[in-house]
């Protein structure tokens, strides 16, 4: 339990440090159930949450974003600055910052690292640093980025995962001849300057983290972070079975609970049930190519998306399967996005208006399609299953297609899906990662959707310059207005993390960013 100890108080006051800090402990290891594996932890080549809230544990950038996700915090960088001509940005390393492995981190380490984030041949982030120029030395501790146009956004890009700092000499080292082949041989054992290392990996089963004993942050007990001595992943996809091993005690927390067990969750004995606030949207992605596995494909006919969004009872969807606690999109992009626009919900229930565009777009009978779901996920087949009664009124036959989580990716990345459920959060406190992700067609086809508009494409070219506030919040909301119309989605709700922990576990944050902040986790033995 907390070791407060009364004779220690005059002691610990005169010595300035708080009581509170004293109740700190350090040690043991946290468990933490996920519902699907992490895939490739490199920050600059992956897709995928599973692998983002990860990498923040591991990696660290050179400004961090604040619990709240809206603003800066110092993280490798004590400080910076943007030129008066918006051209170039000024930043100071901290002193004596090592990665996992004891080696300096190093100006040339963040040179290369950046400039590998901003290469656009790797990945698809790289349209988060592309007014980068260059990055060059600035002294013996800092660095200057050099911008090609003022960029409304780079302060907070150099918050976002793919522009975590490396060890340039050890991913060089790697085995491969391409970047892509050295990025898979160091991430099984990456090198970073995270609070934690990982340690082993047994895939599709258990990741282990070990805290990084050179990580450069300090607790409130003055001594270095983290306070745990490490984090344990369980790969646990079946939401029942997360939660039976989080209620004998089997693992400190559990991420995802369905919303139906969440009022049960808060009222169980030795369990917090947190909601975290988030950016979390969640909706339905349609692969809208002409022709799918040969075949001409009714969801490329812009009045059958339509036809199938107003026969979406997204407030009957919410009741069931959020409980009442999601709310209805009024954009792709969650209310707590900047520069969101819109204050209505997007298609209300209209069974009619769905029957007349499906007679409209040659569709009256109907057609056959189907679903991805990933296995287990209550949530996903409450959605499916509501979706399935919900679409039949209108000839819709939805078949559902429980799936793993790597066939689902596969299949959505290769654009072979039909549809799938889906959600998103947002990785920056700004609206372009979101917007290039869904409606930007160069950086995966909208979502791998196949999606494109020509106005859209360059209404956000021009808003990743755009330093006038007024104007490039105009071009947000006309791109909202193109994509919420004609896009390739069924946008159903937005909701907070439901995140279930041991009464135990102290400090434990999901941060509306989404990731996983395990650094000032402990757990109250």
């Amino acid at each position: 339990m907390k070791t407060v100890i009364g004779s220690a108080l005059a002691a610990t006051l005169l010595l300035g440090v708080s009581s509170a800090a004293m109740a700190v402990e350090r040690g043991g290891v946290m468990t933490y159930g996920r519902y699907a594996d992490s895939l490739f932890l490199d920050p600059v080549l992956n897709d995928a949450n599973v692998d983002i809230w990860i990498l923040s544990n591991l990696y660290d950038t050179l400004i961090l974003p604040t619990d709240d996700g809206k603003d800066l915090k110092p993280g490798l960088a004590t400080d910076w600055a943007v030129s008066d001509d918006g051209l170039s940005v000024d930043l100071t390393l901290r002193d004596g910052i090592k990665f996992s492995d004891g080696t300096p981190i190093t100006p040339e380490d963040v040179i290369w690292s950046l400039k590998r984030a901003a290469n656009p041949d790797n990945g698809i982030w790289n349209f988060l640093l592309v007014a980068v120029d260059d990055v060059v030395a600035k002294g013996d501790n800092g660095v200057t980025i050099k911008l090609k146009h003022p960029d409304p956004a780079i302060l907070p890009a150099l918050t976002v995962f793919n522009s975590a700092i490396m060890p340039e000499k050890q991913f060089e080292a790697s085995e491969g001849e391409t970047d892509a082949d050295k990025a898979k041989a160091f991430s099984e054992h990456p090198v970073g300057s995270g609070p934690f290392v990982l340690e082993s990996w047994d895939r599709g089963s258990t990741m282990k983290l070990v805290k990084n004993d050179y990580y450069w942050d300090k607790g409130e007990d003055g001594e270095a972070l983290p306070y745990l001595d490490g984090v344990t992943f369980e790969l646990l996809p079946d939401d029942a079975t997360r939660i039976l091993k989080l209620q004998s005690g089997e693992i400190d927390g559990a991420e995802l609970i369905p919303y139906a067990r969440v009022d049960e969750l808060k009222a169980a004995e030795g369990i917090k049930m947190e909601m975290f606030p988030s950016t979390r949207v969640q909706y339905i992605t349609m692969n809208v190519r002409p022709e799918l596995n040969g075949q001409d494909n009714p969801l490329s006919n812009e009045k059958v998306r339509q036809a199938l969004n107003y026969a979406t009872n997204k407030q009957a969807i919410i009741q069931i399967v959020t409980h009442g606690v999601g709310t209805p999109l009024t954009s792709y992009m969650s209310t707590a996005t900047p520069l969101h626009s819109g204050d209505e919900p997007l298609y209300p229930y209209d069974l009619d208006k769905a029957k007349s565009l499906m007679e409209e777009a040659g569709f009256a009978d109907g057609f056959s399609t189907s679903i991805l779901v990933l296995a287990g996920n209550q949530d996903e087949i409450g959605i499916s299953t509501a979706l399935q009664q919900m679409w039949s009124q209108i000839g819709v036959k939805l078949e559902i297609q429980q799936v793993d989580n790597p066939t689902r990716t596969d299949q959505y990345r290769n654009g072979t899906f039909t549809m799938r459920v889906a959600a998103w959060t947002d990785d920056i406190a700004d609206p372009n990662e979101i917007t290039s992700y869904f409606a930007y067609s160069p950086t995966i086809d909208a979502i791998h959707s196949g999606w494109k508009s020509e106005e859209a494409d360059k209404l956000f070219e021009a808003s990743q310059k755009e330093t006038d506030p007024e104007k490039r919040a105009e071009e947000y909301a006309r791109i909202q207005e193109i994509f919420n119309t004609t896009g390739p989605t069924i946008p159903l709700y937005e909701t907070p993390y439901p995140v279930a922990l041991r009464d135990t576990v102290e400090g434990f944050n999901q941060i509306p960013l989404g990731n996983n902040i395990f650094v000032r986790a402990w757990l109250d033995k």
